[in-house]
């Protein structure tokens, strides 16, 4: 276990909402001459890692991508094996209960399996009293597609009568996203060496520090993790002031 570092002895060092776009599971397997797959596989290890890690840190809210709706584009074998994962490891998540882990999912369930969909609303649903830091993961997710989901509701409300155009606001608009009720991020972790955030959590994304590693996902550790944590601890952030 890596030496676990002082973070939280400055006040508001450490973020409220931490966001993981958690790249480079494929480029891992493949310098191991092993299916893109297996790096999937190496790659759950090294979430419930940093899920531990944030809990301990207390650190409120984390937010994993872990399916993006342009990811529907990938070779189906691919596809399957990862939504098979995410079945497999929801029922191993759920089981944080030392750790008070409560989870949640963001993106749109039409397109899921019926029965995935309705583990994830199960999970939710048994973890909701949880009052340790909240796992969110993403799947299916993209922030165009949230952005235009929210603005569907917001139509129908207005033609419906049930919301004037002046009702309409950034609260508004923030609370009917899939992350209503969670923070904005304030840190955004990519590994894997690009250098872009891939229609994640564009809306929410709107002021947060960004923080890109070379780092391949399989290999993101408690110690990568406490050196993003160093690297925001030492921003300073203005929110457009002076």
């Amino acid at each position: 276990m890596p030496e676990k570092r002082d973070l939280v002895s400055t006040e508001g060092a450490l973020p409220k909402h931490i966001a993981f776009i958690m790249d480079g599971n494929g480029r891992w397997a493949k310098k191991r001459l092993m299916p893109r797959t297996y790096g999937h596989r190496e790659g759950v290890k090294s979430l419930k890692k940093i899920i531990s890690r944030v809990s301990e840190l207390n650190i409120p809210y984390a937010t994993f991508y872990a399916f993006s709706t342009e990811n529907w584009n990938r070779p189906e074998e691919e596809v399957t094996e990862l939504m098979r994962l995410f079945d497999e490891q929801l029922d191993d998540l759920v089981n944080y209960q030392s750790e008070n882990i409560r989870l949640r999912f963001i993106g749109d369930r039409s397109a899921l399996d019926k029965k995935l969909s309705e583990k994830m609303g199960y999970y939710e649903r048994e973890t909701a009293g949880r009052t340790g830091t909240t796992a969110c993961f993403a799947i299916n997710y993209g922030g165009r597609d949230d952005i235009a989901r929210c603005l569907r509701s917001l139509s129908l409300q207005l033609r419906d009568g049930f919301l004037r155009p002046e009702d309409i606001s950034e609260g508004l608009i923030s609370s009917l996203l899939d992350t209503g009720g969670i923070p904005d991020v304030d840190l955004l972790v990519r590994t894997g060496g690009e250098k872009r955030i891939s229609n994640f959590l564009l809306w929410q994304l709107a002021y947060s520090e960004l923080y890109f590693c070379d780092c391949l996902w399989p290999d993101f550790d408690e110690s990568e993790l406490e050196l993003a944590l160093e690297s925001y601890s030492g921003r300073q952030r203005r929110f457009g002031r002076v």
